[in-house]
């Protein structure tokens, strides 16, 4: 193992944490000037670099930049007796492991130095930045049926309808679908349109998908290619196509059968060669029989049906989710990507995830942000991970995926827990232990372990504690679903326009 470099211009500084890091058998090197250190630099290298802020002949921070750009996985501690912000700031700006102020406790100095010790050792055995990063992460078996559809389709121009929760990646997987067809890089390189027919006015959706001619209606200065038009010789990806408006599921019908479409106010027939991928968060079935979506339609769209898993169904991909996230994040903000302990991993993993993939991911931005080092511990996760198991766990399906055409290639498709509840639907009565729920009576449970663990415990708050918690994840829950429109998710909860954003205030869940 390398040695430790400690660099201050204070002898006794030196001294101390030399005498104390002998103690613990490690090895340490001693600098009083940031020039010898770099000199050092040019014949060895440290495990763990400490160095002082304010020093004669040079600052601990341009010595952290120098350092980073030659050794950027190497764990920098900087020390100061100037314990003001801006210090605190630009030290985690340059990528500064952890940020120390002076006086400091020796024990804590000692342990904190370990730490650095132990994510440097385990840089050494895995460099995480220098991975391959596959087109789409998941070792979990279900995701493997996943790439083995995609693997089969490859060669396919087959319409395949996608469906799984709001965040589990359905756009990833249609691009996957477009990139290894032969509308993708394998063959003619096509386009990849997208658009989410739930994002769109009713009024505008039927003029981005087919396009407009111009004076077609008040405002419409020149003609104007519709998505249709856009994606003609690759693919277009209709994402919530269960929320498409009744009216325009006809139009769609029409295009998948028989290839050719009008531009609203045109008169002339437009060819299209378009290969489409839907995707939808909803029982489309059930949608059939609520006779808010076209028979018809859906079996036109239904001919190859992928189901992707939901995240607590793939629990042993969150730790490779994570640490892709992690370097993801930093990428994005232009810092140091932060490393993740194997027992935070272990907390993540215990997560339900209501949000799926897009939630860990945005755990993961939070994290980069927030956490205060640059390795996260399990102490530095977000409240909802540290809280006990989420009230709202839901039963995963058993579902498996096949390649039997008519059943699709994620077998007959129902939302999680579904099985069983359709037939009893308005049977069973809500007020009963909210037995409508997905899971049953069970979140009561973990609401009451929950409150007793706080309760035992002498919590203060425990209503108030509970309460924003219960109350955030309704809105957060009610938000994806109607992909962020509150008002839309206000009726859906009973609530006021608003009451729903108050709470989104007071509750912080701005972004």
């Amino acid at each position: 193992m390398k040695p430790i470099w400690i660099v201050d211009d204070d002898p006794s500084i030196r001294f101390v944490l030399e005498k104390a890091l002998a103690r613990e058998q490690l090895p340490v090197r001693s600098f009083a000037t940031t020039r010898d250190v770099l000199t050092a630099l040019e014949t060895d290298e440290p495990q763990v670099l400490v160095s002082d802020i304010r020093m004669p002949g040079g600052s601990g921070l341009d010595l952290l930049a120098k350092v980073k750009e030659r050794l950027p996985g190497l764990p920098v501690i900087i020390m100061t007796a100037y314990s003001d912000l801006d210090s605190a700031v630009s030290s985690f700006q340059g990528g500064a492991f952890e940020y120390l102020p002076k006086p400091f406790d020796l024990a804590k100095a000692v342990e904190l130095i370990r730490r650095a010790l132990e994510e440097s050792l385990r840089e050494e055995v895995l460099d995480e930045r220098n991975l391959p990063v596959p087109e789409i992460l998941g070792q979990a078996p279900a995701m493997q049926d996943v790439f083995r559809a995609i693997g089969r389709l490859s060669q396919s121009n087959v319409t395949v309808l996608i469906t799984g929760e709001s965040g589990s990646g359905k756009e990833l997987v249609a691009r996957a679908l477009h990139r290894h067809s032969p509308r993708g890089d394998q063959g003619s390189n096509g386009a990849f349109v997208a658009i989410n027919t739930a994002a769109i006015p009713k009024d505008l959706l039927e003029s981005e998908l087919f396009g407009h001619e111009r004076g077609a209606f008040t405002g419409a200065q020149t003609m104007r290619r519709g998505r249709f038009e856009q994606a003609d010789g690759g693919t277009l990806f209709l994402d919530e196509i269960g929320d498409m408006p009744f009216d325009l599921q006809t139009r769609l019908l029409r295009v998948l059968s028989d290839g050719q479409f009008y531009r609203v106010g045109g008169h002339q027939p437009i060819k299209s060669n378009v290969r489409v991928i839907a995707a939808t968060h909803q029982n489309l079935e059930e949608r059939v029989r609520q006779g808010v979506f076209r028979e018809d339609l859906f079996h036109r769209l239904n001919v190859i049906r992928l189901r992707l898993p939901p995240l607590r169904e793939r629990n042993e991909d969150v730790p490779a989710l994570a640490r892709f996230f992690l370097q993801k994040s930093a990428k994005e903000l232009g810092v140091e990507p932060k490393r993740i302990t194997d027992d935070a991993l272990e907390s993540i993993k215990g997560f339900d995830f209501p949000g799926n993939v897009r939630q860990l991911e945005n755990i993961c931005h939070w994290l980069t942000v927030m956490a205060p080092a640059q390795v996260i511990e399990s102490k530095d996760l977000p409240p909802e991970l540290l809280a006990p198991r989420s009230a709202f766990a839901r039963p995963s399906s058993s579902d498996t995926a096949s390649a039997l055409p008519g059943e699709g290639l994620g077998g007959t498709w129902a939302p999680a827990g579904a099985a069983g509840e359709s037939a009893s639907a308005g049977s069973a009565s809500p007020a009963a232990h909210l037995a409508g729920v997905p899971g049953g009576s069970s979140w009561l449970g973990d609401l009451e372990f929950a409150a007793r663990t706080l309760l035992d415990a002498g919590s203060p708050d425990v209503w108030e504690q509970l309460s924003r918690q219960f109350e955030g994840q309704l809105i957060r829950t009610a938000l994806a679903l109607t992909r962020g429109r509150r008002i839309e998710a206000a009726q859906k909860l009973g609530i006021g326009r608003n009451t729903i954003t108050r709470k989104i205030q007071e509750l912080g869940l701005e972004d």
